[in-house]
This record gives structure tokens, C-alpha cells and sequence, in this order.
């Protein structure tokens, strides 16, 4: 029998395994050197917002209730390393904005400082690859 935290670690595993695909599947991308999402995203968010519901929901039935979601959110390759961790942190607030519009349960945000050390789309040379690079993605935690 697995020990109590291994299930943990197993199931935030798997849970956050299946919300990174629906990020990646849902994703939205940010405006240039902004907070503010691209438009056309309403659908998304709210697919998103479902699909932290239900994980959570998952790990209330298996009694591993995620005490916190973390929504990181990256910039692209332009600008100043410092600027970019407080739009990080600018971005993730706004993901955890629009999510709890659409039903998501309240949770506590953190700025991404891996930002920029793990870029989507290798080099983000042209407009498009820049708009893959800023996104973000949401993940549970005890």
C-alpha cells in the first residue's frame, strides 16, 4: 500500500499532468509586453476554469484536498529580465482573475521566475513564436 505521501504525490502528479494539457489545449496568448489576454479567449478560460474545478474535485474524492494553484505565466524573449518577472507576476493575477469569473475556486498566485528559462517555441524570433511563449499554465499544490 502506498504511503500517504506518495498517493499525494502521485495524484498532484496526475492531476497536474491533465491541466497542463487542457492549458495547452485552452491557451490563450497575452498581448505584447502586457497583462491583458488576446481576444477570443472567453471559451478557453472558462474550459480552463472547469477543469481546475474538477481536479480539485478529484482530489477531494481521494481526500488530498490542493491547498494552493499556481498559474504561472511566461513572457516572451524580449525585455529586461526584471521587467519580465514583475509581468509575470502581472499575468498570473490576471489568469487568476479571469478564472474565478468563470467559477474557479479563489487560490493564491505566484509570479513565474522560470520564465524565461523555459520558452515554448525555440527561437521566438518571428511576432508568432513570441505570442506562443507568453502563456501560462496552471498547476495544484499541498
Amino acid at each position: 500500500m502506498a504511503r500517504p505521501r506518495q498517493a499525494r504525490d502521485k495524484a498532484a502528479k496526475e492531476v497536474n499532468a491533465k491541466l497542463l494539457a487542457e492549458g495547452r489545449k485552452n491557451q490563450c496568448s497575452f498581448k505584447t509586453d502586457s497583462d491583458e489576454l488576446a481576444a477570443g479567449c472567453d471559451k478557453k478560460l472558462k474550459n480552463l476554469a472547469n477543469a481546475l474545478v474538477e481536479a480539485k474535485k478529484r482530489l477531494s474524492v481521494r481526500a488530498l484536498p490542493a491547498s494552493n494553484s499556481r498559474f504561472p505565466a511566461t513572457p516572451d524573449s524580449s525585455g529586461k529580465a526584471e521587467h519580465n518577472k514583475e509581468l509575470s507576476g502581472k499575468r498570473a493575477a490576471a489568469i487568476e482573475r479571469e478564472l474565478v469569473a468563470r467559477g474557479s475556486p479563489r487560490a493564491r498566485s505566484w509570479p513565474s521566475a522560470w520564465a524565461r528559462n523555459r520558452p515554448l517555441v525555440k527561437p521566438d524570433n518571428t511576432p508568432a513564436k513570441k505570442a506562443k511563449n507568453r502563456r501560462y499554465e496552471i498547476q495544484v499544490h499541498f
